[in-house]
């Protein structure tokens, strides 16, 4: 680990730990003149520049006509530039989706030709399609997700506001492997002065990543606690923990080793956009809400590495905040739902992550005292999602963990 990026940990770490930390707008302590909002935003997305099934401009169309401030196309191993041409697949729901597709951009955009009975389209690129559809309220965060493998293991890391391709490392092990491509994407970072960060995607996709690989690792301060693949088990099974518990038994290794705390993700890893249910993987269905005195990639990230955001599958929150040692959750709730707040955390007494509190209604905080290593909120729904990736999912969102210092 460089000396400049240990600093730069260590300085999150104080931020993290300082109980008052501002995360809402009600909160002191921001610089004067600084206004801060709330922006959604998804970080795992794929299209036709990799194993997606749509056009990039209508994907972006969709996040930005559906309530999405930020997104980043994170297709495997590439960045959307150079020269790319695909083959419309022969079916009537992929020849539909190209008329689409043409009729809503027009022959002076959409750039194809028919070849032997195939309707061949060159892709749009990175720069084309944020010329296109960026604006002061829509910003594309470059990004890839750098694909590897273990032993038959996939290992999957995105890495959001990239600015060069990275091929994946390799490595001798699950955790090296990991290790190698969060180390590539923190070299880059240095290299190139620009912010940028590396987080795990969906360890449970073929269980190839354990909570042991993941305590392992340095540098890397985000994972996907919420991913909406049908094939990634947020939950585990009788056999593997599900995300939340590898998530708190990481963060008490973590803790013991004086290492910033891991955070928790939300993402769609969208690749189907002609097909619903929870066979496919479809767009909308998590994502991060960043409180962040900007739309802008610096300050998102800024934000983000802070831990001034919360993850969501559904549920909407009005306000968080940490004020006086004390974790404040309020859920903007929806009118005939009922709202289950538990406030999640270890102690000195008991290392193991257990429920330490829990309230019925949008309202709930809790104290935290020298005997919490560190506490964060889990809010689950009654109201069924719509489009789940799994079967009678509800709405839920996570808070990110807090420390008491």
């Amino acid at each position: 680990m460089t000396t400049s990026y240990l600093s730069l940990l260590l300085s999150t770490l104080l931020l993290l730990t300082n109980p008052e930390n501002p995360v809402n707008p009600k909160n002191p302590g921001q610089n004067p003149g600084q206004t801060k909002r709330w922006f959604k935003g998804n970080l795992h997305t794929h299209s036709y520049w990799s194993d997606g099934d749509e056009f990039p401009e209508m994907i972006l169309d969709w996040y930005k006509t559906h309530g999405y401030d930020f997104v980043a196309l994170s297709d495997h191993n590439t960045m959307a530039r150079g020269e790319k041409w695909i083959k419309v697949v022969k079916s009537r729901m992929y020849a539909e989706a190209f008329d689409r597709y043409l009729a809503k951009f027009g022959p002076e955009w959409v750039t194809y030709k028919v070849d032997s009975g195939r309707t061949h389209v060159k892709l749009k690129t990175y720069p084309e399609y944020k010329k296109r559809f960026e604006d002061k309220n829509f910003l594309i965060v470059p990004a890839e997700e750098i694909t590897d493998r273990f032993e038959g293991k996939p290992i999957h890391l995105c890495a959001t506001n990239l600015q060069n391709v990275l091929p994946p490392q390799g490595g001798s092990s699950v955790m090296e492997t990991m290790q190698r491509n969060v180390d590539a994407v923190l070299a880059q970072r240095k290299e190139t002065g620009i912010p940028m960060f590396p987080h795990i995607n969906h360890p449970n996709f073929y269980y190839a990543i354990t909570t042991q690989d993941m305590i392992g690792l340095h540098g890397e301060r985000f994972f996907e606690v919420y991913n909406g693949h049908p094939l990634v088990h947020n939950e585990g099974d009788s056999l593997h923990p599900g995300t939340e518990q590898m998530w708190d038994e990481i963060n008490v290794a973590y803790f013991k080793r004086q290492q910033p705390l891991l955070l928790g993700l939300g993402s769609d890893d969208s690749h189907s956009y002609h097909q619903f249910g929870t066979a496919y993987s479809n767009a909308g269905r998590g994502w991060v809400m960043v409180y962040a005195t900007s739309l802008e990639a610096g300050a998102l990230i800024e934000a983000m590495e802070r831990g001034d955001f919360y993850s969501s599958s559904g549920v909407t929150l009005k306000d968080v905040s940490v004020q006086k040692k004390t974790l404040s959750v309020e859920v903007a709730g929806e009118a005939g739902v009922t709202y289950t707040i538990e406030f999640i955390g270890a102690t000195t007494d008991d290392e193991q992550a257990k429920v330490l509190k829990t309230v019925t209604g949008t309202k709930a905080s809790f104290q935290l005292t020298a005997q919490h290593l560190f506490v964060r909120a889990r809010i689950t729904s009654s109201k069924m999602k719509p489009n789940p990736y799994r079967e009678n999912e509800v709405e839920m969102a996570w808070t990110q963990p807090v420390l008491y210092r």
